[in-house]
C-alpha cells in the first residue's frame, strides 16, 4: 500500500545512462517475525510482518551542526542582481527574446521573483496573438512556435494546438518538413510542447511521437564539435530522460545552473543571481530541516521499530511543493503530514492486525482521544500525534483565515484510513482486484488526497467552502489526476519490493492479472497511457478551472506528481534511503551550496 514507499525503475524516453544504473543499489527487504507489546501465558503470540526497513543515511548531529553564510551575508547582492534582471525583463524587445527570457528564468529556478512582469508579458504576446491571428507563420520558426504554446499554455492561457499546422505536410505529422532551420532547437522546444497536451489534442501526440524519435536519431548522429552542440546534447538527454513540464523546478534549476553557464550567450549576472538565490532558499531550507528534526524526535514516534525513519525524506517531498523561502510554515506542517502518513501507512501495511486496524480506523473516523486506551500502545502515540498535529493546523487557519478546516481534515484522514483497511482486507483474504478496482481504491491510498487537502486550507488566501466540499468528496479532477500520477509512480518504483514481502498486488500486477499483458507491457500502459492521460487532465484543467481555485493550490497539484515521478524514477527513493540518485540529489538540493567561482 505504502503511500509514500520501495524500488524499481521508472523511466520515460530514454533509459538513464548507464552510469546511473551502476549508481543503483537496491536490496530486496527480508520478511521477519515481532511479537506485538507484552503477552500472557493465556495469550497468543501474534507474528508480524516487517518491512526491514533500512536506517536513515542522514545524521540528526550533521543537521543541527549546519551553519550557512548564504542565509546573511549575500542578500544585499542578490537584491541587486534581482532589480538587474527585472529591468532585462523590461528591457528586452521581441517575443521570441521576451519568450526565451522567461524560459530561462524559469529553468534557473528564479521565476517567482518576477510572476507579475512575467503575467504581464505572456498577456501582450497573448492579445497580439489573438488581434494578429491571421499571421502565416514559417516553418523556420519552430522553435519560436513551440517555446510560446508551451509557455502560454503553461500559464493558463487557451492556445489552440493547430497552431503547429504550419509544420506538417498536407496529410500528416508524422511526415514534418525535414530541412528545419536550426532542426535541432526547434525540435526540442516542439517535444516539449507536446507535453502541454490535453486528451482532446490529438495533434500533439503525433507530434510528441514524431520528435521523440527524431531526436534519439539526432542523439545518435550528433557529435559534440562545439560548446553549444554540448549544451543542446545535454538538454537532448535530459528531455529524453524525462520531459521538462514533469520535471521538478528545484532540482532542474540545480542541473540547469551548471548547463547555462556552458552556453554561448550566457549572461553571467543572470547566472551569478541564479546562484545566489539558491543558496540563499537553500539556508532557509536548512533552517527548516532542523526544526522539523527536532519535532520528529521529539514525537517519539522514529521509536516504532518496524516503521521507516525518513523525516528528511519527507521534508525532501515539501521543498518541491513550496520552494520559495516565504513557505517555511507550509514545508513544515507538510512535512508532518508526510512524516505521520509514512508512519499510518507502515502500520497498515507492515505491523498491524485486521482486528487492530479496524480499531485504529474506526478511532480515527471518531476522532475521540478519549478512546485511546481502546488501542494497542504501538498504535497510541501515532493517533495522539495525528489528533494534535491536525488540531493546530485548524487552529491556525481559524485564528488567520476564520475558517474552521477541522472537519475537512478529520474526514481526509479518516478516508486514508478506510482506503489503507480495504487494501490489508484484501492482502488477509488473497483477493486480486481488477485494475480499475484497485485504482479507485489506491489513487486514495496513495495520501495525495490528504496532503493537497491540507495543502489548500493552508495555502488559500479565500477558502471557499464550494471547493473545499469538492476536494473532500474526492470529485475533484485536479486532486484525482495528480493522486493518480503518484499512485502509479509510486508503484512503478515500489512494488516489487512489496510483492516480496507480501503486499495487495499493484496497478501493474493488476493490469496484468487482468489482461494477460507482459510485464514489459504492462509498464509501458502505465508510464505512456495511464500517467500521461492523468497529465492531460491536469493539463487540461490549467485552463478550464480559470481562477476557480487558487493558482498556487493548482501548482502544488502538478508538483506532487512532478515530485513522484522524481522520487520513483531509479526505485524507491523515500522507502530505501540510499539509493545513490536520491541521496546525490537530496545533497544538492538541500546542503551543497552552488560555487560562485
Amino acid at each position: 500500500m505504502a503511500s509514500l514507499g520501495l524500488g524499481g525503475p521508472l523511466i520515460y524516453g530514454n533509459a538513464p545512462l548507464g552510469s546511473m544504473q551502476n549508481r543503483r543499489r537496491r536490496t530486496p527487504p527480508r520478511l521477519a517475525c515481532h511479537v506485538a507489546g507484552k503477552t500472557t501465558s493465556a495469550e497468543a503470540v501474534v507474528v508480524r510482518r516487517s518491512g526491514n526497513y533500512r536506517p536513515s543515511v542522514w545524521d540528526e548531529n550533521y543537521i543541527h551542526s549546519l551553519e550557512n553564510k548564504y542565509a546573511s551575508q549575500f542578500q544585499d547582492r542578490a537584491k541587486l542582481l534581482e532589480e538587474h534582471v527585472r529591468n532585462m525583463l523590461d528591457g528586452t524587445e521581441g517575443s521570441l527574446k521576451q519568450l526565451e527570457l522567461i524560459d530561462t528564468l524559469q529553468r534557473l529556478g528564479l521565476s517567482h521573483h518576477f510572476g507579475r512582469e512575467i503575467k504581464s508579458i505572456l498577456q501582450k504576446i497573448y492579445t497580439g496573438r489573438q488581434e494578429n491571428d491571421t499571421r502565416t507563420p514559417k516553418t523556420e520558426d519552430l522553435h519560436a512556435i513551440a517555446l510560446e504554446f508551451r509557455l502560454l499554455r503553461q500559464h493558463g492561457f487557451t492556445v489552440s494546438q493547430d497552431v503547429f499546422d504550419v509544420i506538417k505536410n498536407e496529410k500528416e505529422y508524422e511526415t514534418f518538413i525535414e530541412d528545419l532551420d536550426d532542426s535541432v532547437k526547434g525540435l526540442l522546444s516542439l517535444y516539449e510542447a507536446s507535453y502541454l497536451s490535453t486528451k482532446s489534442d490529438t495533434k500533439l501526440k503525433e507530434i510528441r511521437s514524431y520528435s521523440t524519435k527524431r531526436l534519439r536519431d539526432f542523439m545518435i548522429e550528433s557529435g559534440k564539435n562545439d560548446e553549444n552542440e554540448s549544451y543542446i546534447h545535454e538538454m537532448m538527454v535530459r528531455s529524453l530522460e524525462m520531459p521538462y513540464h514533469w520535471r521538478t523546478s528545484r532540482l532542474e534549476a540545480r542541473w540547469y545552473i551548471d548547463v547555462y553557464g556552458k552556453t554561448k550567450d550566457m549572461n553571467p549576472l543572470l547566472l551569478e543571481f541564479a546562484k545566489l538565490d539558491f543558496n540563499i532558499t537553500q539556508a532557509s531550507y536548512q533552517e527548516d530541516l532542523k526544526d522539523v528534526s527536532r519535532w520528529w524526535s521529539n514525537t517519539g514516534l522514529k521509536k516504532l521499530h518496524f516503521a521507516r525513519d525518513r523525516i528528511l525524506e519527507n521534508y525532501f517531498w515539501t521543498v518541491e511543493l513550496f520552494h520559495e523561502p516565504e513557505f517555511a510554515y507550509h514545508r513544515q506542517k507538510h512535512t508532518i503530514v508526510n512524516a505521520l502518513v509514512t508512519t499510518i501507512d507502515d502500520i497498515y501495511d507492515i505491523y498491524g492486525t485486521i482486528e487492530e486496524l479496524q480499531q485504529f480506523t474506526e478511532i480515527i473516523r471518531k476522532w475521540d482521544v478519549n478512546l485511546l486506551d481502546e488501542l494497542p500502545e504501538y498504535m497510541r502515540s501515532c493517533f495522539l500525534v495525528l489528533y494534535n498535529e491536525t488540531n493546530q493546523i485548524g487552529h491556525d487557519i481559524l485564528r488567520d483565515k476564520k475558517f474552521n478546516v477541522i472537519p475537512y481534515l478529520k474526514k481526509a484522514w479518516a478516508d486514508l484510513a478506510d482506503s489503507y483497511l480495504k487494501e490489508a482486507k484484501w492482502h488477509k483474504s488473497g483477493y486480486k482486484p481488477r485494475f480499475e478496482e484497485y485504482i479507485e481504491n489506491a489513487w486514495i491510498s496513495i495520501s495525495a488526497p490528504v496532503i493537497l487537502t491540507h495543502t489548500y486550507c493552508i495555502l488559500s488566501d479565500r477558502i471557499s467552502k464550494e471547493t473545499f466540499d469538492t476536494i473532500s468528496e474526492n470529485s475533484d479532477p485536479i486532486v484525482r489526476s495528480s493522486s493518480v500520477v503518484l499512485r502509479v509512480a509510486n508503484d512503478l518504483g515500489t512494488s516489487p519490493d512489496e510483492l516480496a514481502r507480501g503486499d495487495v498486488l499493484k496497478s501493474m500486477q493488476c493490469y496484468m492479472h487482468e489482461t494477460g499483458a507482459s510485464e514489459e507491457e504492462a509498464r509501458e500502459h502505465m508510464t505512456t497511457g495511464v500517467i500521461s492521460d492523468a497529465w492531460d487532465e491536469m493539463n487540461y484543467n490549467i485552463t478550464a478551472r480559470g481562477s476557480s481555485v487558487d493558482s498556487r493550490f493548482f501548482g502544488v497539484a502538478l508538483d506532487l506528481g512532478r515530485m513522484a515521478q522524481c522520487m520513483y524514477q531509479y526505485g524507491d527513493g523515500h522507502g530505501c534511503p540510499d539509493i545513490a540518485l536520491t541521496v546525490d540529489r537530496a545533497h544538492s538540493l538541500l546542503f551543497d551550496p552552488v560555487p560562485l567561482d
